[in-house]
């Protein structure tokens, strides 16, 4: 194949096949096609963009370039969850245990961040002793026993888009509609899943900056999705505020058990609920949205979730007398600092992407694909908009490794916060809900 071709076409507007498709993938999974073709074709796709035809062609042969995850039969649906990232977004973590004591099974096959926003798989590994990287017969029989998995990629389980997945994120190609669809459908595809509730966000840290935008992405995927056999739906949440009031990968795992323990923030609680209650419906386990809601509330304030994350955790490798101990702790950076108010008021914005940038310049995040991650760093103690705050009072906490960084990070993050002389009104977090 002409590879060379290929890339001119799609570069000049024009349609490729299902075989083409279907052939560039096979032959770049292989190695026959260099890295740098291929970060070509990508920067042609986001700028051309593609149809749905090789939409569709290029998630199912992505799907298809390894294994495909088979459980055995059984009584409880194979549901999952994917957002498409976001400051201070923990869902995942606290969701996957909810969901197993729902009677679901839930292989949460996961990544690592990209850009500012920050990967579960990245908050996992600040956990003691956890293994993210499991063999596809180990993810299926800890979803079986246990009843939830959140893991990486299996080296054999949707190769194209691992190697894809890394290039979009070298070569400024991440915001590709096209792209993220395939990318994220692939693997959820591969999971064998009944249901898949999709948090499709929007906002100054979102991949899509408008609602508008979210919404085409949600329609694309949802479309797909329910098309191949999965019942999809997708929430489109705002991503202009942080999620909760941590942001770094180990302060969002110390916050995501405090949701278990139903003392999380009320963002994050809802967005969790939310989420259960949609699956529950979709597998017609509940009536109704308001009947599944109940249901979920009902199981998160039995105390079993916080008991099920404790058995994945096991499941999965980690030293669960560690991590308490890690819990315990205040903080785990040698570096505090305070960001407090210049004046009294109510906060009436706190610029997620500016706290995202603040983050990943501390070391929490990726600048280059082989970045080493710092997951101690972060933000927690987060001042959300309508909240008031007294002068020199609290808006939130960096955690550093060393005090020139602390510093530098309190000076910039007293910019990602307004302070008004009224409460701003209050916004919703999901905006909408899409069904087809």
């Amino acid at each position: 194949m002409n590879f060379l071709s290929l890339i001119e076409a799609k570069r000049e507007g024009k349609t490729l096949t299902r075989g083409e498709i279907q052939n560039f993938i096979r032959e770049f999974t292989a190695g026959e096609i260099p890295d740098y073709q291929m970060a070509a074709m990508l920067m042609a796709v986001y700028f051309r963009g593609l149809d749905t035809a090789e939409t569709t062609a290029l998630t199912l042969a992505m799907r298809d370039s390894g294994d495909v995850l088979k459980f055995p039969r059984d009584e409880r649906p194979l549901v999952d969850k994917h957002s498409t990232g976001g400051i201070g977004d923990k869902v995942s973590l606290p969701l996957a245990p909810l969901l197993a004591c729902l009677g679901f099974r839930v292989p949460m096959i996961s990544g690592r961040g990209l850009g500012i926003t920050g990967g579960t798989l990245d908050k996992l590994d600040s956990i003691p002793g956890f293994q993210t990287q499991l063999p596809a017969a180990r993810i299926m029989a800890q979803v079986h026993k246990v009843g939830c998995v959140i893991c990486g990629q299996t080296d054999t389980m949707v190769p194209a888009d691992k190697r894809i997945y890394s290039l979009r994120d070298a070569t400024g190609t991440v915001p590709s509609l096209s792209l993220i669809v395939a990318s994220i459908l692939s693997k959820k595809l591969a999971e064998g899943l009944d249901a898949l509730i999709l948090d499709v966000k929007f906002g100054s840290a979102a991949f899509m900056q408008t609602k508008g935008a979210a919404r085409k992405l949600a329609k694309a995927m949802v479309a797909l999705g329910n098309e191949c056999g999965t019942r999809t739906r997708a929430m489109l949440t705002d991503m202009n505020t942080p999620l909760g009031r941590a942001a770094g990968n180990w302060l969002e795992v110390k916050e995501s058990v405090e949701c278990l323990a139903g003392k999380g923030p009320a963002d994050l609680l809802e967005l969790v609920l939310d989420s259960a209650a949609h699956l529950l419906v979709q597998t017609r386990s509940a009536k109704s949205f308001a009947a599944a809601r109940i249901l979920a509330e009902a199981c998160l304030d039995s105390g079993l979730p916080r008991q099920k994350w404790d058995e994945m955790l096991a499941a999965q490798g980690a030293d669960l007398n560690a991590f308490n101990r890690k819990l315990a702790q205040d903080s785990t950076t040698r570096f505090v600092a305070e960001v407090n108010a210049d004046k009294a008021g109510y906060v009436s914005k706190c610029d997620a992407r500016a706290m995202g940038e603040v983050i990943r310049d501390l070391g929490g995040g990726r600048i280059m694909k082989d970045s080493v991650i710092n997951y101690d760093v972060g933000v927690d103690r987060i001042a959300k908009p309508g909240e008031r705050v007294e002068k020199s009072g609290g808006l939130c906490r960096v955690h550093a490794a060393d005090p020139v960084r602390a510093g530098l990070a309190a000076a910039r993050l007293k910019t990602a916060f307004q302070i008004s002389a009224r409460r701003p009104p209050p916004e919703p977090r999901v905006l909408e809900i899409i069904l087809r």
